[in-house]
């Protein structure tokens, strides 16, 4: 199973100059919960935002560079060796969203009501293509002081039955 977990703006804003243009702890919270134990796969250049691989989670880097080799990640070079490692969840950034809409089960969305200034941007996707599965609105307070809610959406059946 393909997942993916993101966040973003009304605007479809994900970053700005390397980095989320909010701090909300709920969400890193949520992201915490629904990708610990699990093989979580972003790009370089999300890699390096962060600065360190996740604890408690696999994490796979997608990159075009081969003599990328960070310790305590596994590197992987195609779209093709992501599909091979079975249940993943996208991590980002842009790249990778893209690289993966079409063949996403499921998404893990954060959306932050703001319009944010940035340089990455969250694909459009098809909502027809999906069911809402849950929806929970974020406590806003003063570590959180941006409205934002929390969506899990399942791709509906490919078949069309």
């Amino acid at each position: 199973m393909i997942s993916m977990i993101a966040a973003y703006a009304r605007n479809r804003v994900i970053g700005r100059d390397g980095a989320m243009p909010w701090h909300l702890p709920n969400d890193l919270k949520h992201v915490k919960e629904v990708t610990t134990g699990k093989t979580i796969v972003m790009g370089r250049k999300t890699f390096e935002s962060l600065g360190r691989p996740l604890p408690n989670r696999r994490n796979v880097v997608l990159t075009r560079r081969r003599d990328f080799a960070p310790s305590g990640v596994d590197v992987v070079h195609s779209v093709e060796e992501v599909l091979a490692l079975g249940d993943v969840i996208i991590f980002g950034g842009a790249e990778l969203y893209r690289q993966f809409m079409d063949v996403a089960d499921r998404l893990y969305i954060t959306e932050i009501d703001m319009e944010a200034e940035g340089d990455t941007f969250f694909p459009e996707w098809d909502r027809d293509a999906f069911t809402l599965v849950w929806k929970r609105e974020g406590t806003v307070d003063e570590r959180n002081p941006v409205p934002h809610t929390f969506y899990l959406y399942e791709r509906k059946n490919r078949s069309g039955a």
